[in-house]
């Protein structure tokens, strides 16, 4: 486009003929002389050189507009016939400035206008004639295209032209009137009212285009620079591609992807389906960078999202989200979470399914009693897997965080008890000596992990119970890993339930580190003893309170025994007066020193065992009835202390006759042959049933417990309350307990509680309380 010259004066000093004007000077100057007075000198002033306007404004000579409108027509007429201009650029320019400046202006922007309308007329006409068959032969609509392509860049170039001449006149008289177009936007609305504005061309040309679009669909390749033009044009010629174009292309394309969508739901598995989803919506977004008007994004994605993704939410997710957790498939559940998020709903519906998965495949781990064996670790390992699916594929999204934890919540506690149980034994497992599959640090993170699944079980004192039991075992044989991990998961718990939680547990540690000092001074004392005696006796003392509760057992101790806990009794209760020491031989254990054939032997046993082997100091053959009477263990307790004895892998007696069961009147010998390549040698009790009694009476204990824990609150709140309504006392009842309970054993306790004067019901309203002081 040409640059606008400057513009020159209409004042000119020579006479000059410029482009057929011919402008007449007046150079009018005035030299004034001094003259001196007196003396023959003269003395010349500097000359003044004054000029002045025309007295009167220049006329045009004689048919000089129309003569200079004649080389303007034909300049134009060579322009859009693209053949040369027989004059000079810069003259035609000063010729359009020259008529602008003698009022010509609007004369002249209305015969240029006519001249360019009828030019443009004159094109729709190879259009009219142009054999093109709708939905036809693909190449008579290509060629339509081109012809029509060219014929816009045709005009485009030709308006550049002639506005570069016509500069002056767009950039005054137009400029000036706001109601007429500029030059350019004249020739944008000739075009459309002629050529694209003509039914059968725009008809024409949007199928073409429609046409083009739909084979690149396909997959075949198509001319985009073709179709960038074409749109660019409509987009130019401003409503055309709007109301003509994009309407018809976003119907089109959801007929094409409505259609889609349903046979490819059928056809592919959803990991297929999702990457064709995710492939069209690329390709669409390269259509609208390339070629369609950017305004067509919005509603084109979104025609893509709903058709694809949209109508077929919940039957992708039924029809594969399962399988792809189940096989842990990241970059399918990643791309799943994204094209999700993008449709309204998405997210919503995908939380829904998640949520259920986890639900239904807890579910399995948790109420299947073969598995118990195995809980646990199926637990943590599923906790692994979900954690891991919303960092990398849910992008930590808050909502899948939270949703996952109720989810967790809901399911671990679809069977009471049993999972606070076993998660106990677990942490027991890792914390016992023997353990040697973790270093600390392994160890200190699979107990963060088994904080992580404890804080979602609601009976959190059935944990306590089964994890006070086992600490108390840990402990009193000295099984426990390391101490440091022993505090540490009691800090975890501490700082999870509170300090009452852990008061009991802190108490055990405090018991064992007394013990030892009680020890130290019991050892001096000895020492000054007449008679030391050879047995080396170690005693643990333990407050009541803090430990579990043990079920005391009478037993015949030997005479050299029996001497030593007096002896340690006198030596503990001359230090604390007033305590009572009772001996827990349940819990006993002792070091023998035996003698065989092969050699020296060590035995570690427990007391009861140690019973049983010390008779045969006495005789080398004894019946089950005899060993009965003479140690005075309990029937079940010594038969499985027996079966320890003579049928376990450690055979120091041996049984007849053989089997594995003890039966009465069954005879036991002393194995003088014993053989074994260790020096010393742990012989274990067997656990035969001990396990499902100690459940059964740690969670008897447990249910005991709460209801003294319900009485107290519900004396809590009438004491303060004074009176209160049935379904009040509920209500606050449910926030006080820390453990799940039925409203039907709350009436049962609040029931006891009248029966017991603690409480009264209102004579008139039965659902009304009062507290008894």
């Amino acid at each position: 486009m040409a640059d606008e010259p400057q513009k020159k004066p209409h004042l000119s000093a020579l006479v000059g003929h410029t482009n057929g004007l011919t402008k007449p000077a007046s150079l009018a100057g005035t030299a004034t002389r001094s003259t001196g007075g007196g003396g023959g000198g003269a003395t010349a002033s500097s000359k003044k050189l004054v000029i002045k306007n025309f007295r009167e404004r220049p006329k045009l000579p004689d048919n000089y507009t129309q003569d200079t409108w004649q080389k303007l027509h034909e300049a134009v007429g060579a322009i859009q016939s693209s053949i040369s201009i027989k004059y000079n650029l810069e003259e035609l320019y000063q010729a359009v400035e020259n008529l602008c400046s003698y009022k010509v202006s609007a004369t002249l922007y209305k015969q240029l206008r006519q001249v360019c309308e009828e030019h443009v007329k004159a094109q729709i006409l190879q259009f009219r004639e142009y054999p093109f068959v709708m939905h036809g032969n693909s190449l008579d609509s290509l060629l339509f295209l081109k012809k029509i392509n060219k014929c816009w860049q045709d005009h485009c170039r030709q308006m550049i032209m002639i506005r570069s001449i016509f500069l002056f006149l767009d950039r005054t008289y137009v400029l000036q009137n706001s109601v007429l177009p500029s030059i350019w936007d004249m020739g944008l609305e000739l075009f459309r009212t002629h050529i694209i504005s003509d039914k059968q061309v725009q008809t024409k040309t949007i199928d073409g285009i429609l046409l083009l679009i739909e084979r690149e669909r396909n997959g075949e390749a198509v001319d985009r620079s073709l179709l960038r033009s074409l749109l660019s044009m409509l987009s130019d010629l401003q409503q055309v591609y709007k109301e003509s174009f994009e309407q018809r292309f976003l119907e089109e394309t959801n007929c094409l992807y409505a259609a889609e969508g349903q046979r490819l739901m059928q056809e592919r598995e959803v990991p297929e389906y999702l990457h064709h989803v995710n492939k069209r919506l690329e390709e669409e977004g390269d259509r609208v960078i390339t070629y369609l008007d950017h305004s067509t994004q919005k509603p084109l994605i979104a025609c893509v999202e709903k058709q694809l993704l949209g109508e077929h939410l919940s039957a992708i997710l039924q029809k594969g989200l399962d399988s792809l957790l189940d096989e842990n498939r990241i970059s399918d559940l990643t791309q799943t979470y994204q094209l999700f998020s993008r449709v309204k709903g998405g997210q919503q519906i995908l939380l829904q399914h998640w949520s259920e998965y986890i639900k239904n495949f807890g579910t399995t781990i948790v109420v299947n009693p073969e598995k118990d064996k195995d809980m646990v670790q199926e637990l943590l390992d599923f906790k692994d897997k979900v954690d891991h699916i919303i960092e990398v594929c849910f992008q930590k999204n808050e909502k899948f965080i939270n949703l996952m934890k109720e989810s967790f919540e809901t399911f671990i506690n679809k069977r009471p008890n049993k999972p606070a149980e076993l998660i106990a034994k677990y942490v027991d497992s890792k914390l016992r000596a023997g353990n040697k599959e973790a270093t600390d640090e392994e160890l200190e993170r699979i107990l963060d992990k088994i904080m992580i699944i404890f804080r979602f079980i609601h009976g959190k004192d059935v944990f306590e119970a089964f994890y006070k039991k086992d600490l108390a075992k840990r402990l009193l044989v000295g099984k426990s890993a390391s101490v440091d991990a022993e505090k540490s998961m009691l800090s975890k718990l501490k700082h999870e339930c509170g300090a009452a939680f852990t008061s009991k547990l802190e108490g055990m540690f405090k018991d064992m580190e007394l013990s030892k000092d009680v020890m130290v001074q019991f050892k001096q004392y000895m020492q000054n003893q007449s008679d030391p005696g050879n047995i080396d006796l170690t005693v643990n003392i333990l407050t009541m309170g803090y430990w579990p509760t043990y079920t005391p057992m009478e037993v015949h101790l030997n005479s050299e025994m029996i001497k030593l806990q007096e002896v340690f009794k006198t030596f503990y209760l001359g230090k604390h007066s007033g305590r009572k020491l009772q001996w827990q031989t349940t819990l006993g254990h002792a070091v023998l020193k035996a003698e065989f054939k092969e050699g020296k032997k060590e035995f570690q046993v427990s007391l009861f065992q140690t019973l049983v082997l010390l008779m045969f100091n006495e005789g080398d053959e004894f019946s089950f009835e005899e060993i009965k009477m003479a140690t005075g263990v309990e029937d079940s307790e010594l038969r499985r202390t027996l079966q320890s004895l003579a049928c376990g892998k450690a055979r120091v007696l041996i049984k007849n006759p053989k089997g594995k069961d003890v039966e009465d009147g069954d005879k036991f010998i002393f194995n003088g042959d014993f053989k074994h390549k260790l020096f010393r040698i742990k012989i274990n009790q067997i656990q035969m049933k001990e396990t499902v009694e100690e459940q059964v009476s740690t969670t008897e204990r447990v249910f005991q417990d709460r209801q003294y824990q319900i009485d107290a609150a519900i004396v809590r709140i009438m004491k303060m309350r004074k009176t209160l309504g049935h379904n009040l006392l509920v209500s606050e009842l449910y926030n006080q307990l820390k453990f799940p309970v039925k409203p039907g054993d709350l009436k049962k306790r609040i029931e006891s509680l009248i029966d017991r004067d603690y409480m009264e019901r209102d004579k008139d309203n039965p659902n009304q309380y009062h507290y008894v002081a």
